[in-house]
């Protein structure tokens, strides 16, 4: 509504501006239709709306044909000895067409077209005393000014949108690379526990294959699950389907459902989570937090899955939050090298929990086990 007010009053002002012009233009006797046709093509190229424009009306089409209609006519009037005023109306066609030169043409057309604005103002005197020779020195000097700053404050606004232009790309660019980065955890996480349950699996063929079809099961559970991540995180990265809004991350309540489809069999795994503690922490907190169960878990299948018992433990009120993983394992079973990674987890995590203002410790703990906590201070807004 305000954006349609301030169009209404502009043109509004405009059309009065020219209406002077086209009155000083009667008062001296002289034909008055070159001055409405300059003035129709001016306003026609100022006002007509962006969303009915045709296509071949582009910005240097706008900006080019009125300078050109407004030179020739004070070319002809020049050569033809007459003193034809010119008023407000033109002069501020002229210097908007300028500022549209200067803010929108592509760059290899707004020197070319911000110069022939610039220079159908400048040269508006010369209709009026036949020349730009002394008398007309003052009114150039205005014209020259009021070019200036309409140039200036043109470029200026361009610059903050090339700046604005430039943060929503770097923007966008670091979204999708912590897009990229959640679907390598996501992938990780499940690909690892198929590769465990599938070593599982074939061990049980012949000592316990009555047991297999829980096993298959968490492969396949696992399997769907690295599917839908993919599915949704490629969906993002492509910015189409329905869950192209939203970012496949975690939080408290997905820890629940992280920690339900984990144990093998013979494994049990126990999810603490402290009444006290609120529900509504900081998102970037909660994501935080899941990535470190997430990244433990994923660890404990790797290097540990040996494991008989694993604990996860949330605990800690309105200031700060503590997300601890551990487990019994004795590190006699690992994956084969190629598939425990490069190590660099633990690294990544702390990189995104010391982010947060935390604190994380990863170690081994008395007499065997391994433990990862991360400290998170709260700040509610």
């Amino acid at each position: 509504m305000r954006t349609v007010f301030a169009r209404g009053v502009v043109a509004g002002a405009l059309i009065m501006a020219a209406a002077l012009d086209i009155t000083s233009t009667l008062m001296v006797g002289f034909p008055v239709w070159p001055t409405i046709v300059v003035l129709m093509v001016g306003l026609t190229a100022v006002l007509w709306p962006a969303a009915r424009r045709p296509t071949w009306l582009t910005v240097q089409v706008r900006t080019v044909v009125p300078a050109l209609f407004s030179a020739l006519f004070t070319s002809a009037s020049a050569l033809s000895g007459w003193a034809v005023p010119f008023g407000p109306g033109e002069v501020v066609i002229l210097l908007c067409l300028l500022a549209i030169a200067v803010r929108q043409c592509p760059p290899r057309w707004a020197l070319v077209c911000a110069a022939l604005d610039g220079g159908a103002v400048l040269a508006l005197p010369a209709r009026y005393y036949g020349s730009l020779g002394p008398d007309a020195q003052g009114m150039l000097l205005v014209g020259l000014v009021l070019v200036c700053l309409t140039a200036g404050l043109a470029g200026y606004l361009r610059a903050l949108d090339y700046r604005r232009t430039v943060a929503v790309s770097e923007t966008r660019r670091a979204e999708r690379l912590a897009i990229a980065a959640d679907l390598h955890d996501f992938v990780a996480h499940h690909v690892t526990g198929i590769l465990v349950q599938s070593q599982m699996a074939r061990m049980m063929i012949t000592t316990r294959p009555d047991e297999l079809h829980q096993v298959l099961g968490g492969i396949e559970h696992a399997a769907t699950e690295a599917l839908a991540s993919m599915r949704r995180t490629v969906g993002v990265l492509r910015d189409a389907g329905p869950d192209a809004s939203r970012r496949p991350v975690g939080d408290l309540a997905a820890i629940a459902d992280l920690t339900h489809g984990f144990a093998a069999p013979g494994q049990k795994i126990t999810l603490d989570r402290d009444p006290a503690l609120p529900a509504d922490l900081p998102h970037e907190v909660q994501s935080a937090a899941f990535r470190v169960v997430q990244e433990a878990l994923t660890n404990v299948r790797r290097h540990a899955s040996d494991a008989d018992e694993i604990r996860v433990a949330l605990c800690g009120d309105d200031r700060r939050l503590q997300v601890s993983v551990t487990d019994d394992g004795r590190g006699r079973t690992r994956l084969p090298d190629a598939a425990r990674g490069g190590g660099f987890g633990l690294v990544g995590l702390a990189e995104r929990v010391t982010a947060l203002s935390g604190d994380l410790h990863a170690g081994p703990l008395p007499g065997h086990g391994w433990e990862v906590r991360a400290v998170f201070p709260v700040e509610k807004s």
